[in-house]
């Protein structure tokens, strides 16, 4: 496998961190370095190591995973994105009470659960006899530096609109993690961005 292909595997796997990341950083009230670097490392460790596990796990995993991967990524979407929504709706007009889901069980629920196909990638990746080093790397790279661009992204959006924002993020999350089913669900049948 050359290097332009595993490059766009890593921004195809990104993408849903990306969406992730733009929501989290909606809520934070203030854009720090620490929290940015938190969230970026937190989504790039999860893309990257899922598919070193496929890897390692091989072909017998494959189908273990398979039939509730989706599940999974729809679960821990729908709970962070409905526990945002709680929160926008609860607070509404409290400025500075708005849930950030930045904290380290949170952040790795939302981490494994748009990293889940990554896994399955991995399994590919051992089934072609690819070496595994390079596109860990690679996609955990990428990873950040989507993750850590939507922080910031999200945070700009975030105070320049600021009203019901928190509520919209937890929608984007429940309709994420509502896409990944359907695509699991519905072989063929394919929502883009």
């Amino acid at each position: 496998m050359n290097l332009l292909s595993i490059i766009l595997i890593g921004i195809g796997l990104s993408i849903d961190s990306l969406v992730a990341s733009i929501t989290t950083g909606v809520c934070m009230n203030q854009t720090k370095f620490h929290k940015i670097l938190k969230i970026a490392l937190f989504m790039a460790v999860f893309q990257g190591v899922m598919p070193l596990l496929g890897w390692l796990a091989g072909n017998t995993f494959e189908n273990s995973i398979k039939g509730v991967d989706h599940w999974v990524a729809f679960i821990l979407l729908t709970i962070i994105g409905g526990k945002m929504i709680y929160e926008g709706i609860k607070n509404k007009g409290n400025e500075g009470n708005c849930f950030c889901p930045s904290n380290n069980t949170v952040l790795a629920g939302m981490a494994l659960a748009t990293s889940i196909d990554a896994l399955i990638v991995g399994i590919g990746f051992g089934l072609l006899d690819v070496p595994i080093l390079q596109p860990v790397l690679i996609i955990g790279s990428i990873t950040f530096l989507f993750s850590a661009s939507g922080v910031w992204i999200g945070h700009k959006i975030g105070n320049r609109f600021n009203s019901g924002l928190e509520i919209a993020g937890g929608l984007i999350l429940i309709g994420l993690g509502l896409k990944i089913l359907i695509e699991h669900l519905s072989p063929g049948f394919n929502l883009h961005y």
